[in-house]
């Protein structure tokens, strides 16, 4: 098989030149093939069956020790000059970058099958999907961007009609860390990755194109590429609404792209439309519109169980493959906080001992496509994709930032966006309870200075009058004895349900220097045990945490240097100035 796209096919020739694979296989993304390449995983026990019983079409992959997460130490921006990478990249010229990936990959699959994957970012018909082109030698690889992203005959039929395509090539290498390397070329619209087999890392199409080579096309094309789940909402009364939503890691994402409505809020209805990534475009009348560029969930599993979310739980119980998870005597798929069933081998393929740690990584994953979600709405795949109502950011704060507020308006609610913070869990490495931030919850995936990605945001103001409303939430406050004050997960909705009825301008708000917070009485506490003692301690705004936060934000900011945008300054100095003169009026 060849392309009818000359420049698609003289890269692969290069490419293949350069590695010398065994042979070339153009994928096509059909069943079959899928299929044939999971039996020859197999074989050569890459793969292993999962129990077929119990979890029909499931398979196991266990990873090399040393390769199981994101290298963000080891990614690099390489645009022409150090400041378009910005502060928040790690930087590298174009030229060297190019010179220390070709060296690596010279001769790399000798003996290997090199694989072409042509795919769709977004639904395939979509004037906001864009294309790649995925160069590996890891049948992996394949078989996960067959469940991840539209693979095969009809991206290539798109990339051939257009004639542009994002360039990702690939190679697990001899998965030596020290010869671990992922670059991006925004400019060139390329990416290459060396020497890891890790998702984060080698499916090119997810963070690498989706997030941080999008996102610089985005800006030049006047779109936004978001690290954001969409989620649709249908009231009682008929009201649809969708909901885009931006959260660093353990801030529940995931759970929130898939709540179930609890028992007391009869009649509504959830659709999950993606948990990961969104691409937002203005239609042409004004409107932001979202598409979800995947078709499939590379999820963390641990924790996952029938309470924290039925719907993914429930989802990989078939045609699912599992990375770095433990086994149950009977071969079934076994994680930390499953609740059920208990670990004999552990994601080393060891006899378990408790010993040696954690039964599954904790950065063990499932893929699985999409249509296997409960609440899977065939909306993500609408060429036109879906309005967006509301924005929302959030972070995991055990103080000052209250449940809920609305702001004020778009370019405050930049400001939010870029201010999002959570303070380190034990899960995460280093010192518990250090703030960190994370705008728009983009820090490790934003392909461009985020000086200017704030200013990109800021223009959104002169190019639509219809922007939607802008919002935080924080279901991680604490009282005093570290006890959580929001009962979360399902619960969640009635917060939802608040940002909806103010986009329909019809729920009650007073405003504050941070922005609209609801009074008690405006949510929906329906059943829900809580006291009014709680529900106002999650809607306090604490005037001196909130002077030392702003002030935080401000020299987190001004680390941007001269790029930072005025605009971000001005609304800092707006709230700062409002919280001074409350504590004056307080004195």
């Amino acid at each position: 098989m060849t392309s009818k796209l000359e420049a698609l096919q003289a890269w692969v020739d290069q490419v293949a030149a350069h590695t010398q694979p065994e042979a070339v296989h153009w994928c096509t993304g059909s069943k079959e093939e899928y299929q044939d390449l999971i039996e020859f995983m197999l074989a050569t026990g890459t793969l292993k069956k999962l129990n077929q019983e119990t979890h029909p079409g499931c398979f196991l992959h266990l990873s090399d020790p040393n390769d199981v997460a994101r290298v963000e130490h080891l990614t690099f921006v390489c645009s022409p000059e150090e400041d378009d990478a910005g502060p928040n990249n790690l930087w590298m010229p174009p030229a060297d970058g190019h010179k220390q990936m070709d060296a690596l990959f010279e001769n790399c699959m000798q003996g290997r099958i090199m694989y072409v994957i042509p795919y769709c970012m977004g639904p395939i018909d979509s004037p906001y999907s864009r294309c790649g082109v995925e160069i590996t030698d890891s049948p992996y690889v394949v078989v996960n961007m067959k469940l991840m992203t539209r693979m095969g005959r009809k991206a290539l039929e798109r990339i051939e009609r257009e004639g542009t395509f994002v360039r990702g090539l690939h190679s697990t290498g001899e998965l030596d860390p020290e010869r671990r390397f992922i670059m991006h070329f925004p400019e060139e619209l390329s990416i290459k990755s060396y020497g890891s087999g890790y998702g984060g890392n080698a499916l090119l199409g997810k963070k690498c194109h989706a997030l941080r080579i999008a996102s610089h096309q985005g800006r030049q094309e006047g779109w936004l590429a978001e690290h954001m789940l969409i989620v649709g909402l249908e009231n009682p009364d008929g009201a649809v609404h969708f909901i885009a939503c931006a959260f660093p890691s353990a801030c529940g994402k995931t759970n929130l792209a898939m709540l179930i409505p609890p028992e007391s809020m009869p009649g509504w209805k959830v659709w999950t439309l993606g948990d990961d990534i969104a691409w937002l475009h203005l239609d042409d009348g004004g409107k932001l519109r979202a598409v979800n560029p995947e078709s499939g969930y590379f999820g963390v599993v641990p924790g996952t169980n029938e309470k924290t979310n039925k719907n993914a739980f429930d989802m990989i119980t078939h045609d699912a493959i599992f990375t770095n998870v433990a086994t149950t005597a009977d071969n079934q798929p076994w994680w930390e906080g499953k609740k059920v069933g208990k670990p004999a081998k552990d994601w080393r393929g060891r006899d378990y001992d408790p010993a040696n740690g954690p039964a599954a990584h904790p950065n063990s994953r499932f893929t699985v496509a999409a249509t296997n979600n409960p609440c899977y709405s065939e909306l993500a795949d609408a060429p036109e994709g879906v309005p967006i109502s509301a924005i929302v950011f959030g972070g995991r704060r055990k103080q000052v930032a209250p449940l809920v507020y609305e702001a004020k308006d778009w370019n405050h609610g930049v400001l939010i966006g870029a201010s999002t913070a959570s303070e380190t869990t034990a899960a995460m490495v280093g010192d518990v309870g250090v703030v960190r931030r994370d705008p728009m919850a983009m820090k490790p995936f934003c392909g461009y200075n985020f000086a200017d990605y704030w200013e990109h945001w800021l223009s959104f103001p002169e190019k639509s009058e219809h922007l939607p409303k802008i919002f935080h939430v924080n279901w991680f406050r604490q009282n005093d004895d570290g006890e959580f004050l929001w009962p979360g997960f399902g619960e969640n909705l009635r917060v939802l349900e608040w940002i909806i009825e103010r986009c329909e301008h019809r729920a009650g708000a007073h405003e504050t220097p941070i922005g609209y917070l609801p009074h008690a009485e405006d949510l929906n506490t329906d059943a829900l045990e809580i006291t009014p003692e709680v529900l106002d301690e999650l809607l306090t705004v604490d005037t001196e945490q909130w002077r030392a936060e702003l002030q935080s934000v401000l020299e987190y900011l001004e680390s941007y240097g001269d790029r930072l945008p005025e605009e971000l300054r001005r609304q800092q100095q707006v709230i700062a100035n409002a919280l001074d003169d409350q504590l004056a009026k307080a004195s």
